[in-house]
């Protein structure tokens, strides 16, 4: 009798084993991962320093208010002061005037040559493509010299905010 108790046990066991059989899930995994690993992409991403608006908060400094904003719209392209629109430059052939953005930002950094910060907006169906170029040329502008072939890069607003477009 003690005998045949043993046996149930031991069948009840290898029962229980053969339901818990984990090697074809393993086996499921290990393809999986090496699957997810051969089709995934591995780009390189290019970071860039933005600066995020402060807030308002803290001392009062003595400073004139006066921003730096380049809001691209579908229709075209606006330079604002913070309070209202300074110049407007509506597309061109179908694409952003970046050229005369290049000039008015010029004309901008001639007056104001401490000034370092702009921030560009972006309306949300503007392409994100349009937004990196316009970053290049608020970033800064290339400048032939008097009597010369060659193109000089000049810095112009290198600290860049980015934000929706009111």
């Amino acid at each position: 009798m003690a005998r045949r108790k043993w046996r149930k046990k031991e069948s009840l066991e290898t029962d229980i084993m053969e339901l818990l059989n984990l090697t074809p899930m393993m086996d499921v995994f290990t393809v999986l991962v090496v699957f997810l690993l051969i089709t995934a992409v591995f780009t390189s991403i290019t970071i860039m320093d933005l600066s995020v608006p402060t807030s308002a908060g803290g001392s009062v400094s003595n400073r004139p208010n006066f921003a730096i904003e380049v809001i691209v719209r579908n229709s075209g392209l606006e330079i604002a002061n913070g309070r209202s629109v300074e110049a407007a430059i509506p597309k061109k052939d179908g694409a952003y005037d970046l050229k005369k953005l290049s000039e008015i930002l010029l004309r901008l950094k001639a007056r104001y040559p401490e000034k370092e910060d702009a921030t560009v907006l972006m309306e949300p169906k503007v392409e994100y493509d349009h937004l990196i170029q316009v970053m290049d040329t608020v970033r800064g502008a290339g400048v032939r010299a008097e009597g010369s072939r060659e193109v000089e890069k000049v810095a112009l607003f290198p600290k860049i905010s980015i934000g929706d477009a009111p």
